[in-house]
């Protein structure tokens, strides 16, 4: 008689983190962010994606963003980071996440650098597994694929 083993392998949990005015997403400027609300993008990734447990946080609030990033960056596998306009600004985020251990990926919605020219340096890229940007909600599943190649090849 042959036993058969089975590994059952845990979920990569992954936490989307959105900051300022992101939630108004399907109705703010949606010549440059698209028409859909990031809950109707979100639950077409978590129908994507079942094999990842995906956590969303969304937050106007800089202090917020840095607690989630604490909360979650020792205990999560992958981070993908949208700070907004405190991307350009904050060098407290910049702190947190070289603090944490999970990898974070930067990801923006527009192509920031084809845009205002503030909005061409980030404060917080340097800090940053990688960045992703310019390729509308797909940003999101584009750095889920990153990670989730890292984590396999890790």
């Amino acid at each position: 008689m042959h036993s058969q083993r089975y590994i059952i392998m845990p979920k990569i949990k992954i936490q989307i983190i959105n900051g300022p005015n992101l939630n108004l997403l399907g109705v703010r400027e949606p010549g440059i962010y698209g028409s859909l609300s990031f809950e109707e993008y979100l639950q077409g990734l978590i129908k994507r994606y079942p094999e990842i447990e995906i956590s969303y946080f969304q937050s106007n609030t800089e202090g917020e963003l840095i607690d989630k990033l604490h909360e979650t960056g020792f205990s999560y596998d992958g981070i993908i980071l949208n700070a907004g306009a405190y991307t350009h600004t904050s060098l407290a985020i910049h702190d947190a996440i070289k603090t944490i251990s999970t990898p974070v990926v930067e990801v923006h919605i527009s192509n920031i650098h084809a845009r205002e020219t503030f909005r061409h340096q980030s404060m917080l890229a340097g800090a940053c597994k990688g960045v992703i940007a310019g390729f509308g909600m797909d940003s999101y599943r584009l750095a889920i694929e990153a990670l989730t190649i890292n984590y396999n090849n890790s």
